[in-house]
């Protein structure tokens, strides 16, 4: 395992932080983080993550793991390799387009799709992903758009939640402003 670079968020919407590593492992990625917020209807909240990725960037599996009040949480997602997803050993129906997962919970996972994506300046594309709904507790299709606008910024379109920014990236593709919701903290 090599620790290829690190980030600290603050939250901007509710009060929150987050902590992640991009580190490689063999031929392949993962992200390794935790997220400590106020969820939107104000309980504290302890989540610690981790995905792994192969070497071309395509989600294998995460974990989710920690609590939201008093309720426990403990996720394991996997994809197989004809693109199934499975939550908690549960086939997740209608995600076999999606190739990257997005934990909704932090801005780290935007990294996988971007450095996946590899844009060159002015290039764009949708980026379907497994997102993770903590509220609704399971699986969804979430359709992002990613347009490279220069070396760090993006042009960033998730429809079904309504939002667009430019996010400002990092050579190593971790997100640093990411308008309305996070900033990060050096």
């Amino acid at each position: 395992m090599q620790i290829v670079a690190t980030m600290f968020w603050r939250r901007l919407d509710l009060p929150g932080h987050d902590a992640c590593r991009l580190e490689k492992h063999g031929d392949g990625w993962q992200l390794d983080g935790a997220a400590v917020f106020r969820s939107e209807n104000g309980q504290p909240a302890r989540l610690d993550y981790r995905v792994h990725c192969d070497k071309a960037w395509h989600a294998k599996w995460g974990r989710v793991r920690g609590w939201v009040g008093s309720l426990a949480v403990d996720y394991a997602i996997a994809r197989a390799s004809n693109g199934a997803w499975t939550l908690n050993d549960q086939p997740a129906q209608g995600l076999a387009h999606c190739t990257d997962l997005d934990l909704g919970f932090t801005p780290a996972t935007n990294l996988l799709a971007l450095r996946r994506l590899n844009l060159s300046v002015g290039e764009s594309a949708e980026s379907p992903a497994a997102w993770l709904d903590l509220d609704d507790e399971g699986l969804s299709a979430l359709v992002q758009t990613y347009e490279r606008r220069t070396e760090s910024d993006y042009w960033y379109q998730a429809a079904r939640f309504d939002y667009e920014a430019l996010l400002v990236v990092t050579p190593d593709g971790f997100v640093t402003d990411y308008p309305k919701l996070w900033q990060s903290e050096g």
